[in-house]
């Protein structure tokens, strides 16, 4: 096998075989970056409790997808985690068709194993299971390949848009079987099947409580019988046996469908019908190649390579595609509709819309357009534009998107649904009565609140909201709306009112106007005041309003001087809550509400202070641990990725729902986009320090610290000069 094999050194390519990844961009993309877990207090920021396996770090999957696509085949080292893999871990479970790193999906696990079975008949097939080493383990975009040490299996795996392409030699030719754990996934699993198609196939489906996955399997050879223990149960599973003896690389190809087994059954045959599992992976490669091309870069270390195109690879992972070949998919009311455009899950979008949507909606277009379309079809069929986790940033996403350029979807009617959403109550956005009447969404006083303590997060909801009355004015603009661009840019000053003059905090303000008593400033709150924040991370969130937000401040010294506070006040290590690690002072890279603030130093004049501090977190914080493959942080579908394209690349979009970006220093000499129609746009720093000193475009001088969107669609070039 080839393709990243872990050991001593962390990252490595491997050059034998006919590996696709073993030139072109794809030697550096790692999909193993991101599964080392973090258990050293120095990285996390405290001791972990011992029921913990360490703090939530990446959480990502290594196995084999196409770029938002439905399949993600990969290891299961333990169900009921984020993505189901732990680089730590040294036994897989079995092999995955979906993933997201989000403790949900991983459905339809598969493992092949032979000979005589310890403990095969333990409830749902747990004692179907391998060790496995890493020395084995090879993984590059669209390949994941592993040897499983208890049955002498090599396993390789590739994969389409929707289907999955296993291959396993077995070294034992004896009690050759593949396993169906079909009882197993990330979900709640509440019904399944699995019957005989042929001699040679099986067809079924698994149902949880959030939603029925059907496939198609065919095999390479026939099945000599089909042991279907329990079907439908939380302890049943299925064996696939095979004739002893065989020689040959037993292939097992899987389509997948959210609709029907038929549908499974045409997507397997019109996505790898008879092409070999080399075709499929060669595919699958210059498919990756192919996206990650699209931006180039020249200079850097090794190590900044990999992790830009690792980190470049793991942003195309989600939204996941969930309609089929033939243009269906269950909609939001559970029925199925045929359409012209390809349906996607709802993005991350509490997370992502900060900058991986943005790189989305710069890299593949029409991808973007078709979520635009399914995030509309969910509102047409709901009343609302639907959101993820907290906040209404479908809003930025799609005011951002239309001002690249990506028009080619209803936007009177999304513009119509997203007004719905920042003026009705009972949809998308929580309190927003409230907030439209106070200014701010009110908190409820707790005399000794705790980190789990329930609340409305009114701050970070405030904040939140008044980003995104922001970005939906920013449409009513591009669409001459000329009152609600009034109002609602009135609404996005409404940050300034859970602002405490007094503490200089962004602080819980009660329903009659007066200040939540018991605060501290330092401590974090999963949803009371702060949306999984403490008051130092969230006080420095308006990156529509800057300018403002600095003056809040009493002027650029004093704003300065709490920025400086931010990054030296130590954490308490007593403060622990599992999803805020990763400190440089107060600042917390492991978690997205204060992804922004390094930044800010720009806008009192100081954008070497920034520098310094993006150079240290892109340094310190990714490519973590004794495996060298954690984060500070949850990757969070790809958002954690995205900072550091955009930091490292020294173009970021500070304020996601404009179409402009703020210059940094780049790690790299060059920088080359190629994002629309053939335009390179180059981004060269000829000069080897890393303050920033000017910014020259097409070589004029740049006015201020921000180049527009359009320079990506005309082609020229950035030129950074640095001191």
């Amino acid at each position: 096998m080839a393709g990243f094999r872990p050991g001593p050194k962390p990252g490595r390519a491997s050059r034998t075989g006919r590996n696709p990844a073993s030139a072109g961009l794809l030697r550096y993309a790692n999909p193993l970056m991101g599964t080392g877990p973090l258990t050293d207090p120095k990285d996390i920021g405290y001791a972990a409790p011992k029921s913990w396996r360490g703090a939530w770090a990446g959480l990502v999957f290594p196995g084999s997808s196409l770029p938002n696509a439905l399949v993600q085949l990969s290891p299961i080292t333990e169900f009921s985690t984020g993505a189901g893999y732990d680089y730590a871990d040294s036994v897989i479970y079995g092999f995955a068709h979906t993933n997201k790193g989000h403790w949900n999906l991983c459905h339809l696990p598969i493992l092949p194993v032979s000979g005589e079975v310890p403990g095969a008949g333990e409830a749902a097939g747990d004692g179907y299971h391998s060790r496995f080493s890493h020395a084995t383990e090879s993984a590059s975009p669209g390949y994941y390949g592993v040897t499983l040490a208890d049955y002498q299996v090599d396993v390789k795996l590739t994969s389409t848009l929707r289907c999955g392409f296993h291959q396993y030699h077995y070294r034992r030719p004896a009690g050759r079987q593949i396993v169906f754990k079909l009882a197993k996934s990330n979900e709640r699993v509440t019904n399944w099947q699995l019957e005989k198609a042929g001699d040679a196939a099986v067809q079924g489906f698994q149902e949880t409580g959030q939603q029925t996955v059907y496939f198609y399997a065919m095999l390479s050879e026939n099945l000599q019988d089909l042991d279907v223990r329990g079907p439908g149960t939380k302890d049943g599973l299925a064996v696939l046996r095979l004739r002893d003896g065989g020689r040959k690389p037993v292939e097992l190809r899987v389509g997948l469908s959210f609709v029907s087994v038929a549908n499974a059954k045409q997507n397997l045959a019109q996505e790898v019908g008879s092409r070999s599992f080399e075709q499929v992976r060669q595919q699958a490669a210059q498919t990756w190649e192919s996206l990650l091309s699209k931006v180039e870069v020249k200079g850097g270390t090794a190590k900044q390579k990999e992790m830009f195109y690792s980190c470049l690879y793991r942003s195309f992972l989600w939204p996941a595609l969930r309609s089929d070949t033939n243009g269906e998919y269950r909609d939001v009311k559970n029925n199925v509709v045929k359409a012209s455009f390809n349906y996607y899950t709802i993005p991350s979008l509490w997370d992502t819309y900060r900058n991986k949507d943005v790189l989305m909606s710069m890299l593949a277009p029409q991808v973007t357009t078709d979520v635009i379309k399914s995030l509309e079809d969910i509102g047409d069929k709901t009343g609302f534009i639907p959101t993820f986790f907290h906040g209404d940033h479908a809003a930025s996403f799609i005011a951002a998107a239309y001002q690249r350029g990506i028009t080619d979807f209803d936007v009177r009617d999304v513009y119509r649904l997203l007004l719905r959403n920042a003026n009705v109550e009972g949809g998308t956005r929580p309190h927003i009565a409230e907030y439209i009447q106070k200014g701010y969404v009110p908190t409820t006083e707790v005399t000794n609140p705790e980190v789990e303590t329930k609340g409305s997060a009114g701050v970070s909801k405030t904040l939140e909201y008044a980003y995104d009355d922001y970005a939906v004015a920013q449409l009513a603009k591009a669409l001459n709306d000329t009152a609600n661009y009034r109002v609602l840019m009135a609404r996005s000053k409404n940050y300034r009112n859970v602002f405490d003059p007094g503490t200089k905090f962004m602080r819980g303000r009660l329903a009659d106007g007066t200040w939540v008593q018991h605060f501290n400033p330092e401590y974090p709150y999963y949803e009371y005041m702060y949306r999984e924040a403490n008051a130092w991370q969230v006080s420095f969130f308006a990156p529509h309003d800057m300018p403002g937000l600095v003056a809040l401040y009493g002027g650029a010294q004093p704003f300065e001087a709490k920025l400086d506070s931010l990054f030296t006040v130590p954490w308490n290590k007593s403060y622990i809550a599992r999803n805020v690690s990763g400190f440089i002072g107060q600042y917390c890279h492991g978690n997205q509400p204060d992804h922004e603030t390094p930044f800010s130093y720009y806008f009192v004049g100081k954008p070497e202070k920034s520098q310094r501090r993006l150079d240290e977190i892109m340094a310190k914080f990714y490519g973590m641990g004794p495996s060298g493959y954690g984060y500070s942080g949850m990757d969070d579908a790809g958002e954690m990725s995205a900072w550091y394209v955009f930091s490292a690349a020294g173009l970021y979009p500070l304020s996601a729902a404009d179409a402009r970006y703020l210059v940094t220093a780049p790690v790299f000499d060059e920088v080359r986009w190629q994002v629309d129609r053939g335009k390179v746009l180059k981004v060269r720093k000829p000069t080897a320090g890393r303050n920033l000193s000017a910014i020259k475009v097409n070589g004029v001088n740049n006015a201020g610290y921000f180049v527009p969107y359009a320079l990506f669609r005309s082609g020229g070039e950035i030129e950074i000069i640095t001191n």
